[in-house]
Protein backbone atom coordinates (compact mmCIF):
# COMPACT_ATOMS: atom_id res chain seq x y z
CA UNK A 1 0.00 0.00 0.00
CA UNK A 2 2.91 2.11 0.92
CA UNK A 3 4.75 1.76 -2.08
CA UNK A 4 1.44 2.39 -4.54
CA UNK A 5 0.82 5.74 -2.27
CA UNK A 6 4.43 6.81 -2.86
CA UNK A 7 4.72 6.08 -6.93
CA UNK A 8 1.49 7.59 -7.37
CA UNK A 9 2.98 10.92 -5.18
CA UNK A 10 6.04 10.53 -7.16
CA UNK A 11 3.96 10.65 -10.51
CA UNK A 12 2.03 13.85 -9.65
CA UNK A 13 5.30 15.35 -8.63
CA UNK A 14 6.78 14.92 -11.75
CA UNK A 15 3.43 15.91 -13.67
CA UNK A 16 3.69 19.42 -11.29
CA UNK A 17 7.25 20.44 -11.88
CA UNK A 18 7.45 19.58 -15.79
CA UNK A 19 4.27 21.37 -16.49
CA UNK A 20 5.41 24.05 -14.20
CA UNK A 21 8.12 24.53 -16.37
CA UNK A 22 6.12 24.19 -19.60
CA UNK A 23 3.68 26.69 -18.30
CA UNK A 24 6.27 29.31 -18.20
CA UNK A 25 8.24 28.58 -21.19
CA UNK A 26 7.08 32.01 -23.14
CA UNK A 27 9.08 33.30 -20.33
CA UNK A 28 12.29 31.36 -19.19
CA UNK A 29 12.31 30.06 -22.74
CA UNK A 30 11.63 26.02 -24.02
CA UNK A 31 15.06 24.97 -23.74
CA UNK A 32 14.64 24.60 -19.54
CA UNK A 33 11.64 22.50 -20.16
CA UNK A 34 13.56 20.13 -22.82
CA UNK A 35 16.79 20.14 -20.55
CA UNK A 36 15.09 19.10 -17.46
CA UNK A 37 13.37 16.10 -19.48
CA UNK A 38 16.80 15.19 -20.78
CA UNK A 39 18.59 14.62 -17.12
CA UNK A 40 15.62 12.91 -16.18
CA UNK A 41 16.59 10.48 -18.64
CA UNK A 42 19.40 9.36 -17.08
CA UNK A 43 17.46 8.41 -13.75
CA UNK A 44 14.99 6.72 -15.57
CA UNK A 45 17.04 4.24 -17.26
CA UNK A 46 19.03 3.80 -13.80
CA UNK A 47 16.35 3.01 -12.05
CA UNK A 48 14.73 1.02 -14.67
CA UNK A 49 17.60 -1.29 -14.87
CA UNK A 50 18.17 -1.53 -11.06
CA UNK A 51 15.17 -0.02 -9.01
CA UNK A 52 11.79 -2.48 -8.27
CA UNK A 53 9.63 -2.38 -5.66
CA UNK A 54 6.55 -5.06 -5.10
CA UNK A 55 3.07 -4.43 -5.85
CA UNK A 56 0.01 -6.70 -5.65
CA UNK A 57 0.36 -7.42 -9.20
CA UNK A 58 4.42 -7.73 -9.30
CA UNK A 59 7.69 -5.90 -9.46
CA UNK A 60 7.50 -2.05 -10.55
CA UNK A 61 10.37 0.04 -11.26
CA UNK A 62 9.70 3.80 -10.74
CA UNK A 63 11.81 5.26 -13.38
CA UNK A 64 9.42 2.88 -15.70
CA UNK A 65 6.21 2.83 -14.48
CA UNK A 66 6.37 6.91 -13.44
CA UNK A 67 9.43 8.81 -15.09
CA UNK A 68 9.16 6.96 -18.72
CA UNK A 69 5.47 7.11 -18.71
CA UNK A 70 5.83 11.00 -17.77
CA UNK A 71 8.30 11.54 -20.36
CA UNK A 72 5.95 10.08 -23.06
CA UNK A 73 3.17 12.05 -22.09
CA UNK A 74 4.93 15.47 -21.64
CA UNK A 75 6.41 14.68 -25.34
CA UNK A 76 2.64 14.70 -26.42
CA UNK A 77 1.96 17.82 -24.49
CA UNK A 78 4.92 19.37 -26.61
CA UNK A 79 3.47 18.34 -29.73
CA UNK A 80 -0.12 18.96 -28.66
CA UNK A 81 0.86 22.66 -27.79
CA UNK A 82 3.53 22.74 -30.09
CA UNK A 83 4.27 21.12 -33.23
CA UNK A 84 6.14 18.17 -34.24
CA UNK A 85 9.51 20.02 -35.41
CA UNK A 86 10.10 21.22 -31.75
CA UNK A 87 9.00 17.68 -30.46
CA UNK A 88 11.72 16.13 -32.39
CA UNK A 89 14.51 18.03 -31.25
CA UNK A 90 14.53 16.36 -27.68
CA UNK A 91 14.19 13.27 -29.22
CA UNK A 92 17.21 13.37 -31.42
CA UNK A 93 19.50 15.08 -28.25
CA UNK A 94 18.43 12.27 -26.36
CA UNK A 95 19.37 9.34 -28.94
CA UNK A 96 22.42 10.96 -30.14
CA UNK A 97 23.15 12.46 -26.51
CA UNK A 98 23.25 8.37 -25.06
CA UNK A 99 25.24 7.13 -28.54
CA UNK A 100 27.85 9.95 -27.52
CA UNK A 101 28.21 8.97 -24.06
CA UNK A 102 28.36 5.32 -24.66
CA UNK A 103 31.61 5.91 -27.38
CA UNK A 104 32.96 8.39 -24.72
CA UNK A 105 32.83 5.61 -22.06
CA UNK A 106 34.61 3.04 -24.40
CA UNK A 107 37.48 5.55 -24.96
CA UNK A 108 37.45 6.21 -21.23
CA UNK A 109 38.13 2.56 -20.33
CA UNK A 110 41.50 2.74 -22.32
CA UNK A 111 43.10 5.24 -19.83
CA UNK A 112 45.73 4.09 -17.16
CA UNK A 113 43.54 5.09 -13.85
CA UNK A 114 45.17 6.92 -11.49
CA UNK A 115 43.97 5.43 -7.64
CA UNK A 116 42.80 7.87 -5.67
CA UNK A 117 44.66 8.43 -2.18
CA UNK A 118 41.73 6.26 -0.10
CA UNK A 119 42.84 3.20 -3.00
CA UNK A 120 39.28 4.10 -4.40
CA UNK A 121 39.10 3.51 -8.35
CA UNK A 122 36.12 4.17 -10.59
CA UNK A 123 33.76 1.53 -11.55
CA UNK A 124 32.17 2.09 -14.72
CA UNK A 125 30.93 -1.22 -15.60
CA UNK A 126 27.15 -0.29 -14.73
CA UNK A 127 27.79 1.70 -18.23
CA UNK A 128 27.79 -2.04 -19.77
CA UNK A 129 24.06 -2.53 -18.40
CA UNK A 130 22.64 0.81 -18.00
CA UNK A 131 24.60 2.34 -21.10
CA UNK A 132 23.06 0.33 -23.82
CA UNK A 133 19.85 0.10 -21.94
CA UNK A 134 19.73 4.02 -22.38
CA UNK A 135 20.71 4.01 -26.12
CA UNK A 136 18.00 0.76 -26.76
CA UNK A 137 15.68 2.50 -24.75
CA UNK A 138 15.64 5.96 -26.61
CA UNK A 139 15.59 4.30 -29.79
CA UNK A 140 12.19 2.81 -28.97
CA UNK A 141 11.36 6.29 -27.33
CA UNK A 142 11.65 7.84 -31.24
CA UNK A 143 9.98 4.84 -32.15
CA UNK A 144 7.23 5.76 -29.24
CA UNK A 145 6.60 9.27 -30.12
CA UNK A 146 6.34 8.68 -33.49
CA UNK A 147 3.61 6.39 -32.72
CA UNK A 148 1.53 8.11 -29.85
CA UNK A 149 1.39 11.43 -32.62
CA UNK A 150 0.32 9.45 -35.29
CA UNK A 151 -2.31 7.40 -32.84
CA UNK A 152 -3.47 10.52 -31.27
CA UNK A 153 -3.87 12.57 -34.47
CA UNK A 154 -6.24 9.15 -35.97
CA UNK A 155 -7.73 9.08 -32.92
CA UNK A 156 -9.06 12.62 -33.28
CA UNK A 157 -11.50 11.88 -36.08
CA UNK A 158 -13.28 10.15 -34.20
CA UNK A 159 -12.70 11.17 -30.19
CA UNK A 160 -12.40 14.94 -31.13
CA UNK A 161 -14.77 15.66 -28.40
CA UNK A 162 -13.47 13.36 -25.98
CA UNK A 163 -9.92 14.41 -25.03
CA UNK A 164 -9.60 12.34 -22.05
CA UNK A 165 -10.28 8.78 -23.84
CA UNK A 166 -8.27 10.15 -26.64
CA UNK A 167 -5.49 10.72 -24.75
CA UNK A 168 -5.63 7.88 -22.18
CA UNK A 169 -6.00 5.32 -24.98
CA UNK A 170 -2.95 6.57 -26.85
CA UNK A 171 -0.80 6.88 -24.05
CA UNK A 172 -2.19 3.04 -23.28
CA UNK A 173 -1.36 1.59 -26.51
CA UNK A 174 1.83 3.22 -27.05
CA UNK A 175 3.27 1.93 -23.18
CA UNK A 176 1.86 -1.33 -24.07
CA UNK A 177 4.23 -1.44 -27.27
CA UNK A 178 7.27 -0.11 -25.05
CA UNK A 179 6.92 -2.52 -22.05
CA UNK A 180 7.03 -5.45 -24.64
CA UNK A 181 10.03 -3.95 -26.73
CA UNK A 182 11.89 -2.85 -23.31
CA UNK A 183 11.50 -6.17 -20.99
CA UNK A 184 12.85 -7.99 -24.22
CA UNK A 185 15.95 -6.14 -23.96
CA UNK A 186 15.68 -6.06 -19.91
CA UNK A 187 15.34 -9.77 -19.53
CA UNK A 188 18.46 -10.49 -21.63
CA UNK A 189 20.65 -7.74 -20.29
CA UNK A 190 19.76 -8.44 -16.64
CA UNK A 191 17.73 -11.58 -16.52
CA UNK A 192 15.10 -10.28 -15.63
CA UNK A 193 11.81 -12.08 -14.92
CA UNK A 194 8.42 -12.50 -16.91
CA UNK A 195 6.86 -10.82 -13.02
CA UNK A 196 8.86 -7.71 -14.61
CA UNK A 197 7.11 -7.32 -17.51
CA UNK A 198 3.16 -8.23 -15.99
CA UNK A 199 3.62 -6.20 -12.89
CA UNK A 200 5.49 -3.43 -15.04
CA UNK A 201 2.58 -3.18 -17.89
CA UNK A 202 -0.31 -2.91 -14.85
CA UNK A 203 1.77 -0.13 -13.44
CA UNK A 204 1.80 1.82 -16.89
CA UNK A 205 -1.79 1.55 -16.97
CA UNK A 206 -2.05 3.04 -14.20
CA UNK A 207 -0.05 5.77 -14.75
CA UNK A 208 -1.68 6.15 -17.97
CA UNK A 209 -4.85 6.59 -16.67
CA UNK A 210 -3.40 9.15 -13.77
CA UNK A 211 -1.71 10.60 -16.57
CA UNK A 212 -4.35 11.15 -18.81
CA UNK A 213 -6.75 12.87 -16.09
CA UNK A 214 -3.91 14.96 -14.92
CA UNK A 215 -2.85 16.19 -18.40
CA UNK A 216 -6.40 16.83 -19.65
CA UNK A 217 -6.89 19.09 -16.33
CA UNK A 218 -3.92 21.18 -17.35
CA UNK A 219 -4.94 21.34 -20.62
CA UNK A 220 -8.37 22.74 -19.69
CA UNK A 221 -7.56 25.11 -16.63
CA UNK A 222 -3.98 26.30 -17.51
CA UNK A 223 -3.82 25.89 -21.47
CA UNK A 224 -7.61 27.77 -22.63
CA UNK A 225 -6.22 28.01 -26.23
CA UNK A 226 -8.39 25.62 -28.47
CA UNK A 227 -6.71 22.16 -29.29
CA UNK A 228 -6.06 21.91 -32.61
CA UNK A 229 -7.97 19.82 -35.30
CA UNK A 230 -6.39 16.54 -36.06
CA UNK A 231 -4.62 16.41 -39.36
CA UNK A 232 -3.64 13.70 -41.35
CA UNK A 233 -1.38 11.36 -41.44
CA UNK A 234 1.09 12.48 -44.23
CA UNK A 235 0.82 16.13 -42.97
CA UNK A 236 2.17 14.54 -39.71
CA UNK A 237 5.34 13.43 -41.76
CA UNK A 238 5.65 16.49 -44.01
CA UNK A 239 5.66 18.61 -40.30
CA UNK A 240 7.92 16.43 -39.01
CA UNK A 241 10.20 16.27 -42.18
CA UNK A 242 10.11 19.24 -44.17
CA UNK A 243 9.29 22.00 -42.10
CA UNK A 244 12.48 23.91 -42.89
CA UNK A 245 10.59 24.34 -46.30
CA UNK A 246 7.25 25.69 -44.69
CA UNK A 247 9.44 28.47 -42.83
CA UNK A 248 11.77 29.19 -46.13
CA UNK A 249 7.75 30.02 -47.58
CA UNK A 250 6.54 32.00 -44.75
CA UNK A 251 10.20 34.33 -44.93
CA UNK A 252 9.63 34.56 -48.76
CA UNK A 253 6.24 35.63 -48.90
CA UNK A 254 6.36 39.15 -46.71
CA UNK A 255 9.35 40.37 -48.96
CA UNK A 256 9.87 42.10 -52.00
CA UNK A 257 10.55 40.26 -55.05
CA UNK A 258 13.46 41.95 -56.55
CA UNK A 259 15.31 43.17 -53.87
CA UNK A 260 14.47 40.75 -51.13
CA UNK A 261 13.75 43.08 -48.54
CA UNK A 262 10.22 42.96 -46.13
CA UNK A 263 7.47 44.62 -48.49
CA UNK A 264 4.81 47.30 -47.82
CA UNK A 265 2.53 45.02 -46.46
CA UNK A 266 4.99 44.10 -43.68
CA UNK A 267 5.65 47.52 -43.09
CA UNK A 268 2.12 48.41 -42.59
CA UNK A 269 1.81 45.35 -39.61
CA UNK A 270 5.49 45.57 -38.77
CA UNK A 271 5.33 49.85 -38.25
CA UNK A 272 1.88 49.77 -36.37
CA UNK A 273 3.39 46.97 -33.78
CA UNK A 274 6.82 48.82 -33.51
CA UNK A 275 5.32 52.12 -32.84
CA UNK A 276 2.65 50.49 -29.97
CA UNK A 277 5.55 48.66 -28.71
CA UNK A 278 8.26 52.55 -28.42
CA UNK A 279 4.91 54.28 -26.80
CA UNK A 280 4.47 51.12 -24.17
CA UNK A 281 7.96 50.17 -23.44
CA UNK A 282 8.94 54.22 -24.02
CA UNK A 283 12.30 52.68 -26.07
CA UNK A 284 13.14 55.49 -29.03
CA UNK A 285 11.29 54.23 -32.39
CA UNK A 286 12.56 56.26 -35.67
CA UNK A 287 11.81 55.72 -39.37
CA UNK A 288 13.51 56.70 -41.86
CA UNK A 289 11.81 57.01 -45.58
CA UNK A 290 14.91 57.18 -48.48
CA UNK A 291 14.37 57.80 -51.96
CA UNK A 292 16.80 57.55 -55.07
CA UNK A 293 17.15 60.54 -56.67
CA UNK A 294 16.31 61.37 -60.41
CA UNK A 295 15.41 57.55 -60.55
CA UNK A 296 13.10 57.99 -63.36
CA UNK A 297 16.09 59.87 -65.41
CA UNK A 298 17.93 56.52 -64.88
CA UNK A 299 14.79 54.19 -66.19
CA UNK A 300 14.68 56.62 -69.33
CA UNK A 301 18.19 56.64 -70.56
CA UNK A 302 19.52 53.17 -69.47
CA UNK A 303 16.61 51.17 -69.41
CA UNK A 304 14.61 49.48 -66.46
CA UNK A 305 16.85 46.81 -66.23
CA UNK A 306 19.65 49.14 -65.29
CA UNK A 307 17.06 50.51 -63.10
CA UNK A 308 16.29 47.10 -61.39
CA UNK A 309 20.37 46.88 -60.58
CA UNK A 310 20.10 50.02 -58.89
CA UNK A 311 17.42 48.98 -56.74
CA UNK A 312 18.86 45.60 -56.16
CA UNK A 313 22.15 47.57 -55.06
CA UNK A 314 21.00 50.14 -52.77
CA UNK A 315 18.62 47.69 -51.13
CA UNK A 316 22.22 45.55 -50.56
CA UNK A 317 23.85 48.60 -49.03
CA UNK A 318 21.01 49.60 -46.89
CA UNK A 319 21.17 45.63 -45.11
CA UNK A 320 24.44 46.15 -44.50
CA UNK A 321 24.51 49.43 -43.09
CA UNK A 322 21.82 48.63 -40.70
CA UNK A 323 21.80 46.97 -37.51
CA UNK A 324 20.39 43.15 -37.10
CA UNK A 325 17.41 45.06 -34.96
CA UNK A 326 16.77 47.31 -37.42
CA UNK A 327 13.74 46.75 -40.16
CA UNK A 328 14.62 47.57 -43.74
CA UNK A 329 11.50 47.86 -46.64
CA UNK A 330 11.00 48.53 -49.95
CA UNK A 331 7.62 50.47 -49.97
CA UNK A 332 7.49 51.93 -53.22
CA UNK A 333 9.16 51.59 -56.85
CA UNK A 334 12.49 53.85 -55.52
CA UNK A 335 11.34 54.09 -52.00
CA UNK A 336 12.81 52.70 -49.01
CA UNK A 337 12.04 53.15 -45.51
CA UNK A 338 14.31 51.70 -42.16
CA UNK A 339 12.34 51.16 -38.75
CA UNK A 340 15.14 51.23 -36.34
CA UNK A 341 15.16 51.39 -32.49
CA UNK A 342 17.46 54.88 -32.26
CA UNK A 343 16.70 58.51 -30.99
CA UNK A 344 16.47 60.95 -33.30
CA UNK A 345 19.76 62.23 -33.49
CA UNK A 346 21.15 58.34 -34.26
CA UNK A 347 18.94 58.14 -36.21
CA UNK A 348 20.15 61.52 -38.08
CA UNK A 349 23.44 59.94 -38.15
CA UNK A 350 22.16 56.81 -39.63
CA UNK A 351 20.82 58.34 -42.42
CA UNK A 352 23.71 60.31 -43.12
CA UNK A 353 25.80 57.36 -43.41
CA UNK A 354 23.38 55.84 -45.60
CA UNK A 355 23.94 59.09 -48.10
CA UNK A 356 27.29 59.19 -47.80
CA UNK A 357 27.71 55.78 -48.71
CA UNK A 358 25.24 55.38 -51.81
CA UNK A 359 27.04 58.65 -53.04
CA UNK A 360 30.65 57.05 -52.67
CA UNK A 361 29.10 53.51 -54.36
CA UNK A 362 28.19 55.31 -57.20
CA UNK A 363 31.73 55.15 -58.43
CA UNK A 364 31.42 51.60 -59.51
CA UNK A 365 28.69 52.68 -62.06
CA UNK A 366 27.93 54.44 -65.01
CA UNK A 367 26.11 57.14 -63.59
CA UNK A 368 25.69 58.82 -60.46
CA UNK A 369 23.55 58.12 -57.64
CA UNK A 370 22.42 59.66 -54.91
CA UNK A 371 19.92 59.68 -52.72
CA UNK A 372 17.48 61.51 -50.29
CA UNK A 373 16.40 61.03 -46.74
CA UNK A 374 13.29 62.30 -44.23
CA UNK A 375 13.59 60.99 -40.52
CA UNK A 376 10.57 61.21 -37.91
CA UNK A 377 10.81 59.57 -34.17
CA UNK A 378 8.07 58.45 -32.22
CA UNK A 379 7.07 61.61 -29.95
CA UNK A 380 3.99 62.68 -28.21
CA UNK A 381 2.86 64.03 -31.72
CA UNK A 382 3.33 61.27 -33.55
CA UNK A 383 1.69 58.46 -32.06
CA UNK A 384 0.57 55.80 -34.71
CA UNK A 385 2.40 54.60 -37.85
CA UNK A 386 0.21 57.36 -39.91
CA UNK A 387 1.44 60.00 -38.12
CA UNK A 388 5.22 59.19 -37.97
CA UNK A 389 5.13 58.93 -41.89
CA UNK A 390 3.82 61.57 -43.12
CA UNK A 391 5.78 63.29 -40.62
CA UNK A 392 9.05 61.69 -42.23
CA UNK A 393 7.80 61.84 -46.02
CA UNK A 394 6.92 65.57 -45.55
CA UNK A 395 10.68 66.07 -44.30
CA UNK A 396 11.65 63.84 -47.19
CA UNK A 397 9.45 65.83 -49.65
CA UNK A 398 11.56 68.98 -47.93
CA UNK A 399 15.01 67.40 -48.35
CA UNK A 400 13.81 66.77 -52.54
CA UNK A 401 12.84 70.25 -53.30
CA UNK A 402 15.32 71.85 -51.72
CA UNK A 403 18.64 70.16 -53.70
CA UNK A 404 18.58 66.59 -52.62
CA UNK A 405 21.04 64.51 -51.25
CA UNK A 406 20.82 65.35 -48.04
CA UNK A 407 18.94 63.99 -45.25
CA UNK A 408 16.54 66.45 -42.94
CA UNK A 409 14.98 65.32 -39.69
CA UNK A 410 13.88 68.39 -37.78
CA UNK A 411 12.61 67.56 -34.25
CA UNK A 412 11.36 70.05 -31.55
CA UNK A 413 8.09 71.43 -30.53
CA UNK A 414 6.82 72.19 -34.24
CA UNK A 415 6.40 68.99 -35.26
CA UNK A 416 2.98 68.50 -34.62
CA UNK A 417 2.02 72.59 -36.45
CA UNK A 418 4.48 71.09 -39.13
CA UNK A 419 2.23 67.67 -39.68
CA UNK A 420 -1.32 69.64 -39.76
CA UNK A 421 0.31 72.11 -42.06
CA UNK A 422 1.33 68.89 -44.39
CA UNK A 423 -2.08 67.48 -44.05
CA UNK A 424 -4.14 70.29 -44.98
CA UNK A 425 -2.37 71.22 -47.93
CA UNK A 426 -1.01 67.86 -49.42
CA UNK A 427 2.39 66.46 -50.68
CA UNK A 428 2.50 68.65 -53.59
CA UNK A 429 3.80 67.95 -56.61
CA UNK A 430 6.13 64.27 -57.21
CA UNK A 431 9.76 64.31 -56.80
Amino acid sequence: MLNSFLLLAEAALYFGAMTTLFRFRHRIGLGVFVCALGVMHFLETYLASVFYVALPFGMVSPGSAVLFSGKLVMLLLLYIKEDAATVRQPIYGLLLGNALMIGLVLILRMHAISPLPSGKLPDVGFIDQMGWLMVWGTTLLFVDAILIILLYEKLGRYLRKALFTRILVSVACVLTFDQAGFFTALHFVTGAPVAVFFGGWFAKMAAALAYATMLVAYLRWFEARQIPAPRGLSDIFDTLTYRERYEALVQHVGRDGLTGLLHRGRFDSDGEAAVAASLRTAKPLSLLIIDVDHFKSINDRFGHAEGDKVLKSIAALLGGIASPEDQVFRIGGEEFAILCSRPHPLARLLGESIRHAVKASAGASRFDITVSAGISTVSETTRCLADLFALADQRLYKAKSTGRDRTIGEPGGHEADSLKAWTRSGRGAGA
